[in-house]
């Protein structure tokens, strides 16, 4: 039998447009757990969002494509993405 896959992609995104004061942490937070993805989000005092996916590669694609739309009031007008080792450190997703 093989073996299950591993979560084994994690990303950090940064997101800017009109995301902060219209809901973007809790869409990120409500869309990763539907998507078993784990890790971040959280505010930047320049008015962007940023946050870190951890899960399947597939599952985190995911996420960040429903982010590139984002909750209906925002409006996203750039993503940076960074891709990093997995750490195995979430349990779950949080707002900070």
């Amino acid at each position: 039998m093989p073996a299950a896959p591993q979560r084994n992609h994690r990303v950090h995104i940064t997101v800017s447009g009109r995301v902060q004061g219209v809901g973007f942490r809790y869409f990120t937070q409500k869309k990763a757990l539907a998507n078993n993805v784990t890790g971040w989000v959280k505010n930047l005092p320049d008015g962007r969002v940023h946050a870190v996916l951890e899960g399947y590669e597939n599952d985190v694609a995911e996420v960040i494509n429903l982010c590139r739309r984002g909750p209906e009031h925002a409006a996203v007008e750039h993503m940076e993405i960074s891709v990093e080792q997995p750490t195995g450190e979430f349990s779950t997703f949080t707002i900070r």
